[in-house]
């Protein structure tokens, strides 16, 4: 009789573990669950599940964003600039691998998750596109002490936790620019470009939303930290 497939599995997982114990064979470090989190590693089922662990670990989610690079960072002390939303575990991002508009307050897993899709999803779509890097990023800012839509009864926004960022369009090397709210539509590179760097942004963000989701999100796409996947 055949053995089951769960046996012949865990007889695998019994092996590899020796190996490992043993220093027979070395689990990389994008495939450890217990290795810390590097933003130029291999982009792994495990990467989101690490990124996921370290929204209550600010040393360690630190340390995983020093790993981005060409990342210039400021880490902040638990403040609460405004009556209601204090802030934890934030930082204030100058640049990344990109140059913003303007420096943007966001919590530490936020500013992670956006160099891991910079690093693996909005770069290489850039090249892949346009043979050329994003250079300059707009955004509509981080932090914002309000509720969803600003509805006086709805539940708090994640920009009120500073766990959300709103991106608003894409500067090219060459000086091209995209924008959400005007390239959107359009059957050339530029819309192709932005439809695909949505998608992609689904893969790093617990909440990603554009101009298909509501006409409130006609001039930006919103990547937030809350939920799973949530992509439209």
């Amino acid at each position: 009789m055949r053995p089951r497939l769960s046996t012949l599995l865990l007889l695998l997982l019994i092996a590899l573990g020796v190996a490992v114990d043993k220093g027979v064979w070395q689990l990389p470090r994008q495939w450890n669950p217990f290795a810390p989190l590097v933003v130029t590693d291999p982009v792994t089922p495990l990467t989101q599940l690490k990124l996921t662990w370290l929204d209550d670990d600010r040393e360690a989610c630190l340390a995983a964003l020093a790993s981005a690079p060409s990342i210039a960072f400021t880490p902040l002390d638990d403040h609460t600039p405004a009556a209601g939303c204090p802030l934890e575990n934030v930082v204030r991002v100058s640049r990344t691998q990109v140059a913003f508009n303007a420096s943007f307050v966001a919590s530490c897993p936020l500013a992670l998750a956006w160099t891991l899709y910079e690093t693996h999803g909005l770069q290489p779509l850039a090249e892949q596109t346009f043979g050329q890097r994003v250079a300059r990023v707009r955004h509509y800012g981080s932090f914002a002490c309000r509720n969803i839509y600003h509805r006086e009864n709805a539940r708090r926004s994640e920009h009120a936790t500073a766990e959300a960022l709103d991106i608003a369009g894409f500067t090219l090397q060459d000086g091209r620019t995209i924008s959400v709210l005007d390239d959107w539509d359009d059957a050339d590179a530029r819309g192709t470009f932005l439809h695909d760097a949505q998608q992609r942004a689904c893969d790093y963000f617990g909440t990603t939303l554009g101009p298909d989701y509501n006409a409130a999100h006609a001039n930006h796409f919103h990547f937030g930290m809350r939920g799973y996947a949530f992509c439209r």
